[in-house]
């Protein structure tokens, strides 16, 4: 792969994962599952194994028992939670907005409503609603994850990593939290503070190959682009790993660089569409 083409594509992966392009496309109580990104905030509960034939089939299913029963809670939020793993964002605002008319004050359906609205871009309207989807008395770690990935978008670094740490307490340790805060902190230049949340995120999620490339390019913004690469090598041949680490010191070193990605990352998290790459892949998301 020729250099320059490397370089690009390791600035698109850099500004990616800076950015947290990927909403935490969450259901009810649940956590993040979105698998989409290679990078980026990620979903708590394992990726589904299910095709997208497999989600259509059931996706028809729940229509037909929504069409029968609009604004029920829990075939509203099974329903939104399929569409939006079949990324279909403004389909699962419109049925949780249906049901949140019709339980304006129920702290689930709130919850669902929210997520949805992240997963569609819809940012201002996702961090009110998420804001009222938990109390003191009914705290909801996930919702709070949700509203802190939110806030991550508008460039509030600050409350989202307050978030973050809120859900913590309720969750300890739990690993998407961890890997979606450590990311907060890079995007706020405190690199110390992401390095070890992230690595800590590693170590309770040792499995997942997105928290290890989250932690590699922490280490390579660090300038430890030696144990960048021996990371990277985990979960990809050397060569490529050293291509990757390569091409991302060579764009560091460029003028302006930490400029151009905080440029880009207030634009498109006013702009973009939740679900953009995370490599956001976005994650998939689910409840």
């Amino acid at each position: 792969m020729p250099f320059m083409f490397r370089m690009r594509l390791a600035a698109r992966r850099l500004t990616t994962a800076l950015l947290l392009c990927s909403p935490p496309a969450l259901c009810g109580g649940c956590a993040y599952d979105d698998a989409a990104a290679v990078t980026g905030p990620i979903k708590a509960s394992a990726a589904s194994t299910a095709t997208d034939a497999d989600l259509r089939a059931k996706a028809d299913q729940l229509s037909a028992r929504y069409d029968a029963a609009p604004g029920d809670k829990a075939v509203s939020i099974d329903f939104a939670g399929l569409l939006r793993k079949l990324k279909r964002y403004d389909q699962a605002v419109a049925v949780m907005q249906s049901a949140a008319v019709k339980a304006p004050k129920d702290l689930d359906v709130l919850g669902a409503y929210g997520k949805a609205l992240a997963d569609d871009g819809q940012l201002e309207q996702a961090a009110a609603v998420l804001a009222n989807s938990y109390t003191p008395d009914s705290p909801n770690w996930s919702d709070m994850s949700a509203q802190a990935y939110v806030a991550d978008r508008l460039g509030d670094h600050a409350e989202a990593q307050r978030l973050y740490q809120s859900a913590l307490k309720i969750a300890p340790g739990d690993p998407t939290v961890l890997n979606n805060l450590g990311l907060s902190y890079a995007l706020s230049k405190q690199l110390k503070k992401a390095e070890e949340t992230l690595r800590e995120a590693s170590a309770q999620g040792a499995g997942d190959e997105r928290i290890r490339a989250n932690l590699a390019l922490v280490l390579s913004l660090e300038g430890k682009f030696g144990e960048a690469e021996r990371i990277s090598q985990q979960d990809m041949p050397p060569t490529a790993a050293a291509a990757n680490v390569a091409a991302i010191r060579a764009m560091l070193a460029q003028p302006n660089s930490w400029r151009q990605i905080e440029t880009t990352e207030i634009k498109r998290g006013k702009d973009q569409k939740a679900n953009a790459a995370f490599g956001r892949s976005s994650p998939n998301s689910s409840g």
